[in-house]
């Protein structure tokens, strides 16, 4: 489903995605840039995804449309490999609240915070 209208909000790190018959979604940049559907997120195969933490504060620089399929994110953090089709993003925004969950809970079997850096493994002693 393509939407009829795309509005990057920068100030809430929010895009906005609108849709005939007046469905409208919210999708965080974190959210967009956690689930990104390139290799370098996804992996080549199950089992080889990379858990993306420290992106609460990740902005998108720059928005392309790639053909008549896709959307291209540039984020702040320099990510720019995922094609977000217009059928994923729909997805992601009629998933958003089971797909979120899912990840915190990846996060959370890890052992890891969502605003731990990259490459650091986090640990949930008290002290």
């Amino acid at each position: 489903m393509i939407p009829i209208n795309v509005v990057l909000h920068q100030q809430s790190k929010v895009l906005e995605l609108a849709y005939e018959g007046g469905q409208s979604f919210r999708l965080p940049f974190e959210f967009l840039r956690v689930l990104s559907p390139s290799a370098e997120v996804r992996g080549h195969g199950p089992g080889q995804e990379t858990l993306q933490t420290g992106k609460r504060a990740v902005l998108i620089n720059n928005i392309e449309p790639v053909g008549h399929y896709a959307l291209k994110f540039t984020f702040s953090d320099g990510h720019d490999s995922g094609l977000y089709a217009w059928d994923f993003l729909f997805h992601l925004a009629e998933n958003q609240d089971a797909l979120w969950a899912e990840h915190i809970q990846k996060l959370a079997d890890a052992g890891i915070d969502r605003d731990t850096p990259m490459g650091q493994k986090g640990h949930s002693c008290s002290h």
